[in-house]
């Protein structure tokens, strides 16, 4: 089955879905894709139908219902799942599909499962191309279903069907994303990514464009001309110094010490976001010397950035050690010293 992506990573733009000139080259394949009118009445029923089954078991929170009705090899691993459709839940609840369109995806000529697997929608080169790029899938048909759900907290929901024995269509694949924090939807957010970028804050215009990313594009394996011209814009806002485990940014803070931060992120929370910064520590498990160490590295990142509290709620420190074992601490803007 495909290992289909099912967690925010911030890396995962650097890798455009939007690939249109070679159909095949080094172990991707270009597949077929059929949509709207070129898919057979009687399959587009089944799928629709599939899809609204298992909408329906997700906005009840019915785990198990989902995991019965999937393909073996994802059922054999659905953790990833599961706390997707508990995390999105309540905003599937809120309302009904709508908007609903269907891709089907031949896959079925393949020998083996493949490296990546390209389909093409539409009309090559038109302006509503649409181009799915799937890692590690094996022959069959697949079908991918994206609707909205339109309730105060609107969402997209995206759906991959295998099918199985007698036109009947297996889970695969769910997908869930919110389309706005708050009262702002993802051009709110690529709009102050771009004031950012105007004014130098490359952090913040980084982490707002991601964060734009995660509300406009349904799933990072789709790529359309506009969703490939944001990632070519992201990309080229991506700061040289952002923090990694190989590059951490080095904080310093009262008392001589020095922190290594190797991870920062936006964290959406209800209507705003908030800043984590992942640092480590020898030791963690240590609730007060912890609590101490985050407030001085919440200070130290906002003495460094300065501009990072025009664009975030709250500084999230989150003290990691080599065991596992991570303290973090949420300190308001306001309150960071």
């Amino acid at each position: 089955m495909p290992m289909l992506p099912r967690s925010r990573n911030c890396e995962r733009i650097a890798v455009r879905v939007g690939l249109l000139l070679l159909a095949v080259v080094g172990g991707v394949h270009a597949q077929t894709c059929y949509t709207g009118l070129e898919i057979d009445a009687p399959v587009a029923q089944a799928v629709g139908a599939a899809a609204q089954q298992y909408f329906q078991l997700s906005a009840k929170g019915d785990v198990a219902g989902l995991r019965a009705n999937a393909m073996p090899e994802i059922a054999a691993s659905f953790s990833g799942i599961e706390q997707a459709v508990m995390a999105n839940q309540p905003y599937l609840a809120e309302g009904q599909p709508s908007d609903t369109r269907i891709f089907l995806l031949d896959a079925s000529d393949a020998k083996a499962a493949l490296q990546r697997a390209d389909f093409y929608c539409g009309i090559y080169n038109s302006a509503d191309r649409i181009v799915f790029s799937i890692p590690n899938l094996p022959p069959g048909h697949y079908a991918v279903t994206i609707a909205k759900i339109v309730g105060e907290h609107p969402i997209t929901l995206t759906l991959i069907v295998q099918e199985g024995e007698k036109n009947s269509w297996k889970l695969a694949g769910f997908y869930a994303r919110r389309n706005s924090i708050g009262a702002h939807d993802g051009q709110w957010l690529l709009s102050k990514a771009r004031e950012y970028k105007g004014k130098g804050q490359r952090f913040n215009a980084w982490f707002y464009y991601l964060t734009a990313w995660d509300l406009i594009a349904p799933v990072d394996f789709m790529g359309t001309p506009q969703l490939d011209k944001l990632s070519d814009e992201i990309q080229a806002a991506r700061p040289v110094d952002l923090p990694s485990a190989t590059a951490p940014l080095k904080l310093s803070a009262g008392g001589g010490k020095t922190f290594l931060v190797a991870d920062m992120a936006a964290v959406p929370v209800p209507g705003d976001l908030d800043l984590r910064a992942q640092y480590t520590t020898p030791d963690a498990t240590n609730p007060i010397l912890a609590t101490q160490d985050n407030v001085a590295v919440s200070s130290a990142l906002l003495a460094k950035y300065p501009e990072l509290r025009d664009a975030f709620g709250a500084v999230i420190a989150r003290a990691l050690d080599s065991d596992g074992h991570s303290y973090s601490t949420l300190t308001p803007m306001r309150d960071v010293k």
